[in-house]
């Protein structure tokens, strides 16, 4: 059972970081779910719409939804699967790999000048060394115990 304090700790976590995850996603001009998959197809490579709706958690339906709009904009191209020929593989195009940077680039741009303008060269420090410990909380496994 967690203290109070860590408690009240990871509330007021989880509430600056899904207000900032928010303030964030304004820069973006892409929508997010396609940007995620945009993204899931840059770190892992090519997939199956059935792959990536299992990734996303979405239902098949809504992922083809998306692939269909990814592939309209020419972000993703589709091609045969090796070894099963009823699939096709998805894959990020050059024009979707450019998308996704521009789309990262606005994001960190954004959130580069917010630090510099609103915080101290101490608060920055600090803010850097708490970068490493959110992940190393992201990373925890959930199966642990306390």
């Amino acid at each position: 059972m967690p203290t109070l304090e860590a408690a009240a700790v990871a509330a007021e976590l989880r509430t600056a970081m899904g207000k900032l995850t928010r303030r964030v996603k304004h820069e973006d001009r892409i929508p997010h779910g396609q940007v995620a998959v945009l993204g899931v197809l840059d770190r892992d490579g090519a997939m199956t719409t059935s792959d990536l709706a299992t990734d996303q958690r979405v239902r098949p339906q809504s992922m083809a939804r998306v692939v269909g709009l990814l592939l309209e904009q020419d972000l993703v191209t589709r091609r045969a699967h090796p070894t099963d020929g009823r699939k096709s593989l998805l894959e990020l195009s050059d024009a979707g790999r450019a998308a996704l940077e521009a789309e990262r680039g606005r994001r960190a741009g954004w959130l580069a000048m917010a630090i510099e303008a609103e915080l101290t060269q101490d608060e920055r420090e600090l803010l850097a060394r708490s970068a490493a410990l959110m992940e190393r909380l992201a990373a925890r496994r959930q199966d642990l115990p306390g």
